[in-house]
């Protein structure tokens, strides 16, 4: 069992040569370091892309357009269906199938409270000599009544204007500066495609989701975008409030058995689309940021076992330098587990200073990361850090020092005293 002696008599051996001892240590607080920032940067990703799902509420159920897959893509798996399918779209497969009148449908079902489809498009919009591009949006009413989002001033499009193919749009934050500036722009008119759409509403500001600016867009009712603008009969997602979510699941079955009645699909390997949960969302989202920290946590132990390398090339230039003094204290009674312990003791207490100095960095780097995502990136990173990281980063630690100190102190233990107290 190690006791107070050994740690004095290594506290003392570490002392004779501080500038290699602290070279030592540095090489394992950079590991450290990096596990703390990797885990606590997990944690922070992990809460942002969660957040920002459930900016779109957390009891609603999204249908989106999906690529129908080969049987030899649904063969090798559902990833690899997913990946495919998401290739094709990526390459210019559009899928038409999905309708107002699917919406309508699944609008029936008891557990549905309201809805609203969306259409998405890039279109110049002019306002006197200004002519910006801008994200076009077309949905339904319920929209502002389902989503997150909020008009600051003015007000959103009804539904009789919607039905009615009416030309009245209403803007993001960000568009409106484009095309205003400080002006007012409510009862102005913008062009879209030389047709004139009245501005009733401007949208209070929102920020980005995972990349995408909400206060770039131009909301127009769906209908409108779908006769006047793009000249399409389709919508590519719809959203579904639902009044109980813990029936999601039930929903989503009765759902897609509306939507593959009114597709004519008979096998389901056949889909042209996909019901997702906000659950699954959810669930889906934390198995991606977990995937990926373990696999930075993969990278970053790489730089702690060359930490653990230098701890052992520094244990075996000491014992090369400390030869006589390790012959001295056999000679005079220690016993090999006394010699073990002292060099094993130290190899320790180097990966306990690197592990403590390290989580101090580590934490003190992922702070400054969270301050500057939040207060210059405009992103909501919150600094999280888990006490099993904590943990985890004394175990790599002490456990490197452990394994790479091992063998030389073994080494030492294992001289003879006659010879090291001979060698020059």
């Amino acid at each position: 069992m190690i006791n107070f002696k050994a740690i004095k008599i290594a506290s003392t051996g570490l002392k004779t040569n501080k500038t290699r001892t602290g070279l030592t240590v540095l090489g394992v607080v950079i590991g450290i370091a990096a596990i703390v920032i990797v885990m606590s940067a997990g944690e922070g990703v992990k809460g942002l892309l969660l957040g920002q799902v459930e900016a779109f509420g957390t009891n609603i159920l999204e249908v989106e357009v999906k690529v129908p897959v080969t049987s030899k893509a649904k063969g090798q798996g559902e990833a690899a269906a997913d990946i495919q399918g998401g290739m094709s779209m990526a390459t210019g497969v559009v899928i038409t199938t999905l309708t107002l009148g699917d919406m309508e449908d699944i609008d029936k079902l008891e557990n549905v409270k309201m809805s609203y489809s969306g259409i998405l498009g890039q279109e110049l919009a002019s306002y006197g000599s200004e002519l910006r591009k801008a994200y076009l949006f077309g949905t339904n009413a319920e929209f502002i009544n389902v989503d997150q989002s909020e008009v600051e001033f003015g007000r959103f499009f009804t539904d009789f204007e919607d039905k009615g193919l009416s030309q009245v749009a209403v803007l993001g934050s960000e568009i409106k500066e484009k095309l205003f500036g400080e002006s007012d722009a409510i009862g102005k008119n913008i062009k879209i495609r030389k047709r004139n759409f009245k501005v009733i509403g401007i949208m209070k500001e929102r920020g980005a989701t995972m990349g995408f600016s909400w206060d770039d867009q131009i909301y127009i009712p769906v209908r409108t975008a779908q006769k006047k603008v793009l000249g399409i009969n389709h919508v590519i997602y719809m959203v579904h409030e639902l009044y109980d979510r813990s029936k999601a699941d039930e929903t989503a079955e009765e759902a897609k058995a509306i939507l593959r009645s009114n597709h004519n699909i008979t096998n389901p390997d056949k889909d042209d689309f996909r019901v997702v949960t906000m659950d699954e969302m959810l669930e889906i989202l934390g198995t991606i940021t977990d995937v990926i920290t373990l696999l930075l946590m993969a990278i970053v132990t790489i730089s702690l076992i060359v930490g653990g390398v230098g701890v052992m090339n520094t244990m075996f230039v000491v014992i090369s330098e400390r030869k006589k003094e390790i012959g001295l204290r056999k000679a005079v009674g220690a016993t090999h587990k006394d010699i073990l312990n002292q060099f094993l003791v130290e190899s320790l207490i180097i990966s306990f200073l690197g592990a403590f100095v390290g989580i101090v960095a580590g934490l003190t780097v992922s702070y400054l990361i969270s301050v500057i995502a939040s207060q210059y990136v405009g992103s909501d990173w919150k600094f999280v850090v888990k006490g099993s990281s904590i943990l985890i980063s004394f175990g790599f630690a002490l456990s490197v020092g452990l394994l790479f100190g091992v063998y030389p102190a073994r080494k030492a233990a294992e001289l003879d005293p006659i010879d090291a107290m001979r060698s020059e």
